[in-house]
């Protein structure tokens, strides 16, 4: 049994997706933003979510690493490229891209308090931020002509993933419009059954 701490609206969409996509038995803990519970921070020293504890009892976190993990543990599931895949290098190359550039670039946004010691600078924290998260976002849209998905010519986690910081986006229409390509994706990923029930607790549309 797997023990996954997570939130609603957080990273912990794609932790659960790839779970119950991979058809494993989860136990999903709900973690308050507000005094979080002790055996919580034990597993995620810095009270981030998601975090994921292994049947065998060791924890991990990074949203974009428990997806690797449980992708490459049930290969079953379809869920990444075989290691020997000519799809692999593209897979590991966006997974790693999204959680290194995108991710940290909406945080800097939402959070950007975080990121200067000046309350003057809150401003321009954020407008860096959304100016590099549209960047980032123009990349995976340019990379995705001609293809269908990220990796392949299957879905994989990595759609989800993107799909998630898609729909994170804080100006208008989510995923905005002149990421076509994106926006097809999403689109085409919204109808999957785990996709669609999720979202009735995470709400990203």
């Amino acid at each position: 049994m797997y023990t996954l701490y997570s939130r609603p609206g957080s990273g912990g969409f794609v932790a659960e997706a790839v779970l119950e996509m991979a058809g494993l038995p989860v136990t999903v803990v709900n973690v308050p933003k507000a005094e979080p519970p002790a055996e919580f921070l034990a597993v995620s020293p810095l009270g981030q979510v998601p975090a994921l504890v292994l049947p065998d009892g060791q924890a991990m976190t990074e949203s974009a690493a428990i997806s690797i993990l449980i992708a490459d543990l049930h290969p079953e599931a379809g869920l990444a490229p075989a290691i020997d895949s000519p799809a692999r290098p593209d897979f590991l190359r966006w997974m790693l891209f999204m959680s290194s550039a995108v991710y940290p670039a909406l945080l800097r946004y939402f959070y950007a308090d975080r990121y200067t010691t000046a309350p003057s600078g809150v401003d321009a924290v954020r407008a860096a931020a959304l100016v590099e998260t549209d960047r980032c976002f123009a990349i995976v849209e340019k990379a995705l002509a001609g293809r269908m998905w990220l990796a392949g010519e299957k879905m994989s986690i990595a759609d989800v993933y993107l799909l998630m910081l898609a729909y994170w986006h804080p100006v208008g229409d989510r995923p905005r419009d002149e990421w076509a390509r994106i926006v097809d994706l999403c689109a085409r990923l919204r109808a999957h059954p785990v996709v669609d029930r999720l979202n009735r607790t995470h709400r990203f549309w």
